[in-house]
């Protein structure tokens, strides 16, 4: 890094500007993959006194790990250990409208993709670190970074780093929360439902079966049975409301002339933990897919936890005490994955989650600046 960015807004700039789009799907550039923007983190820390990794989930994909110094504990025990983790991957540039790494500033904005998610908390986080570098060796906590590869699909950075790097008292995630501290949110089944047909000549349909309109068929119920039947099943959780089911997308048939002997259906079922002990959304889908059709299937694409963090735990009571009240989340992240290992997490980070995936992204100065404000008070909240 030849010269550190003056403040917080440059370093969001800086960071934006680094192309680092998740490859899955279409990313809508060749700019993809989050080592370019994992290295200029890396130098960062490094600058700020941290030791450094850089952990290679993917070819070209790594973790990037700072591990501040950390003085021994008066009594010689060992220290609790804080992690502050954001995510360096961004959604597709596909369809904006602006610049995506431009990291232009106008209007009191810093525009471009990941400016609100989540690289505006990736710059507020790193930039409260570099600001309380003289201080943190004395915390009475370790205090840990990690910018996570992959999250916006599959969330392989986070699984790797719970299952190389043990567990944490509290993992800090950066999510564009409005800097409330998001203490539960839904998990997320990802499914498909599969129709089969016989092929026939599209000339003589009535001697074929076709998948479609069987599809068809189980669609009409997924919208208005199975909908009802999943808010019945989870009940209204206070913080998160009903589970829900968005039916995403849907493939057909080969030809327009032929009968289509398959068809299918991919959906998104956000789960809340009361959905989770009635026995989940996996099983619930394949016994309403059985009844409404025999022969169809279900198989899973991919599924994430739901978040439900003890907000007792006193690392949370100190964001909150910071300023952060609570809240809830529908949308997941890398937090329940930490969770899940053993590692008590919350999300929060400066923005809005209105700016984020949008086709004009950005991030305002003011909720920058906020940000950092509220994480240099939460680690001085510490010493206390």
């Amino acid at each position: 890094m030849p010269s550190l960015p003056a403040n917080v807004i440059e370093l969001t700039q800086a960071l934006v500007r680094i192309p680092s789009v998740n490859p899955d799907g279409d990313p809508g550039t060749d700019g993809i993959g989050e080592e370019q923007c994992a290295r200029f983190v890396a130098d960062f820390l490094r600058a700020s006194g941290a030791e450094v990794m850089l952990n290679m989930v993917e070819l070209g994909r790594p973790n990037v790990i700072g591990r501040f110094l950390s003085n021994p504990s008066a009594d010689g025990k060992p220290k609790p250990r804080i992690l502050f983790a954001p995510h360096t991957d961004t959604v597709s540039v596909g369809g904006m409208t602006i610049d995506p790494f431009g990291g232009e500033l106008r209007e009191g904005k810093v525009w471009g993709r990941g400016a609100s998610d989540t690289k505006g908390s990736m710059a507020a986080m790193l930039w409260a670190l570099h600001e309380m570098r003289e201080v943190i060796p004395m915390l009475p906590v370790e205090v840990h970074f990690a910018g996570f590869m992959s999250e916006e699909s599959a969330q392989l950075g986070s699984q790797h780093f719970a299952k190389h790097h043990g567990r944490y008292d509290l993992a800090i995630i950066g999510e564009p929360t409005s800097l409330k501290t998001v203490f539960c949110h839904k998990g997320c089944l990802w499914a498909d439902v599969h129709t089969t047909g016989v092929a026939v000549h599209g000339a003589t349909p009535e001697l074929g079966e076709n998948a479609i309109v069987k599809m068809a068929r189980v669609v009409s119920g997924l919208d208005t049975r199975f909908r009802a039947l999943l808010a019945q099943a989870g009940g209204a959780d206070p913080w998160l409301g009903h589970s829900t089911i968005n039916l995403g997308m849907i493939n057909g048939g080969t030809r327009s002339n032929i009968v289509a002997d398959s068809c299918k259906l991919r959906v998104d079922i956000r789960t809340t933990p009361g959905l989770q002990k009635a026995g989940g959304a996996l099983a619930l889908l394949k016994e309403f897919v059985k009844q409404t059709d025999p022969t169809a299937s279900v198989t899973v694409a991919s599924e994430a936890f739901h978040l439900d963090t003890d907000p007792s735990n006193p690392f949370v009571r100190k964001l909150i005490d910071a300023g952060a009240d609570l809240t809830g989340a529908p949308w997941f992240c890398d937090a329940a994955f930490l969770a899940v290992a053993g590692t008590p997490a919350i999300a929060i980070g400066p923005g809005s989650i209105a700016q984020a995936h949008t086709k004009d992204e950005f991030i305002t100065v003011v909720d920058l600046e906020a940000g950092v404000e509220f994480f240099v008070r939460f680690l001085k909240s510490l010493e206390e």
